[in-house]
């Protein structure tokens, strides 16, 4: 990290961090989407307009606003407006429909909420009004506007919970997480660190910006000074042209997200995708070393991916000149600041090399979840957030996840790891993605399925075809898969495309 983004991560609070970019550079970009851009100092000066015009709606510091709006300027702008005035954000990704809405609106006591109106063919402002949302105003495109002189003075500290985010849907039932301003600018810087990036780099947001993503990467821009693409529809090809024009040199996002920019290059060989691309960066779900491989052979730019979740927004992160090693296998290491516990059952660390829970404690780290029973169980004795991953660090600090709790199947009272098996197929020409669950067995206690999907004209893959191809690969008889189903495309959450393996086993268990 240069001294410039050191200094400003010392920013006390999410505005305190807008107000010291904006003097130091306001008239750079920090925002593009089409033929529309956003500099540091508009960035600032905007919000605070429509910081007042919330204000003179009754908008106060505390006060719970919800928002469930696309990846655009207004968002952030909104998103950064309350973060002036010291409310309490409640974003919602703008996928969800009643039942995920309702929840969120319930358990958040929001008092506001804002919406886009229709879009992408769905009323929203109808679904508010219907689920009987307070203070329910569109904010697409037109946002509130006032005169800053009637705002109060901005949030001096950042620690109090000014944020609830979503988990992302892998489980049936989300949870709200708690965030502060302090949090989020650790979880960006942690980001920010690890990329090295420059003030001459190009991102891209192509995830929802209701995600803890959106102010991960939010945070990077501000630290580091250089703009990002917003898409308000992430689609390829089409988005390609976004891309070029803007001449992006970082995108990503997730495994997902790879792996569709893999096939668009694939369709040219030999020609880059992106001219101007140089680095693919993610995280929020497993990456195949397969994938690693494919990216840098195929697209000749460099592939790092990170680990982090709703609760941690950045826990570690590849760096772009580790070893090719380290990024096709591991997670990456921590930024400093951030502590890795790996223990056993009893909650005894487990040395380098074997495997264990992960836990996690540090300034990125949440405050908990709404429902105090949920905060109470998340956190171990020492105040380590207990993630529900499995993992080990290696001798030199990198961390190796090797699936969650819940994946691993245990067959015959053998713990056998979903991830190891999904890593193995992600190498089979006739697997596009797979995911492996266990499923509850008579005779076995559970028995491993692999769901996959395959590529366009691929021959189809029987069981005995899979199970050959694994045995050739060296893995272990007791682990093979004892179910096999292709199915047309695997069910993921829309933000950063996870596969959704609760579903996955209501669909097949029976």
């Amino acid at each position: 990290m240069n001294d410039t983004a050191h200094a400003l991560s010392s920013a006390r609070t999410l505005w305190e961090l807008v107000d010291r970019r904006a003097r130091l550079t306001p008239g750079l970009p920090v925002l593009l989407q089409g033929d529309r851009s956003l500099t540091f100092g508009a960035l600032r000066d905007r919000a605070e307009r429509v910081a007042a015009g919330l204000y003179e709606r009754g908008v106060r510091p505390g006060t719970v606003v919800a928002w469930q709006l696309p990846t655009r300027i207004e968002t952030a702008l909104l998103s950064f407006a309350l973060a002036r005035l010291g409310a309490v954000q409640s974003p919602v990704i703008p996928f969800y429909r009643d039942r995920e809405v309702g929840f969120a609106l319930r358990e958040s006591k929001a008092e506001y909420f804002a919406v886009p109106g229709g879009w992408r063919g769905f009323d929203h402002t109808a679904m508010a009004h219907r689920l009987g949302a307070k203070n329910v105003f569109e904010a697409y495109d037109e946002l509130p506007d006032g005169d800053p002189a009637v705002l109060p003075a901005p949030p001096s500290e950042g620690t109090s919970v000014r944020w609830i985010y979503w988990t992302s849907g892998t489980t049936s039932d989300p949870k709200g997480v708690l965030h502060t301003d302090r949090s989020l600018i650790a979880g960006g810087s942690c980001l920010a660190h690890a990329l090295h990036l420059s003030a001459d780099d190009v991102g891209s947001m192509a995830f929802p910006y209701a995600h803890i993503a959106g102010p991960d990467y939010t945070v990077m821009l501000l630290l580091y000074g250089f703009p990002a693409v917003l898409f308000e529809h992430f689609a390829l090809p089409d988005a390609l042209a976004e891309y070029r024009r803007h001449g992006v040199t970082v995108a990503g996002g997730s495994t997902a997200f790879y792996s569709m920019f893999l096939a668009e290059q694939r369709k040219r060989p030999g020609e880059p995708v992106i001219p101007t691309l140089r680095l693919l960066a993610g995280g929020g779900a497993p990456k195949p070393p397969e994938v690693y491989h494919a990216v840098v052979r195929e697209m000749g730019v460099q592939l790092t991916h990170g680990y982090g979740m709703t609760e941690v927004p950045m826990i570690t992160m590849g760096a772009p000149d580790d070893t090719a090693e380290n990024l096709a296998t591991t997670e990456g290491r921590p930024p400093a600041g951030m502590e890795i516990r790996i223990v056993d059952a009893a909650g005894a660390a487990r040395p380098a090399g074997v495997d264990g829970d992960v836990r996690l404690r540090g300034e990125a780290v949440c405050q908990g979840y709404l429902d105090p029973a949920q905060s109470a169980e998340a956190f171990d004795a020492d105040g380590f957030l207990v993630t529900g991953d499995v993992g080990h660090l290696t001798a030199d600090g990198h961390l190796v996840l090797t699936g969650r709790v819940k994946d691993i199947i245990i067959r015959k009272g053998e713990n056998i790891s979903a991830k190891e098996i999904e890593d193995l197929l992600h190498r089979h020409p006739g697997v596009g993605d797979a995911a492996v669950i266990g499923l509850p067995d008579a005779e076995r206690g559970e028995r491993v399925c692999a769901v996959v999907e395959q590529p366009p004209g691929a021959p189809e893959l029987t069981l005995a075809a899979v199970t050959s191809y694994l045995r050739a690969e060296g893995l272990s008889v007791h682990k093979l898969p004892e179910q096999l189903e292709v199915v047309d495309a695997l069910p993921r959450n829309e933000a950063l495309r996870k596969v959704l393996k609760y579903r996955l086993r209501e669909r097949f268990s029976g």
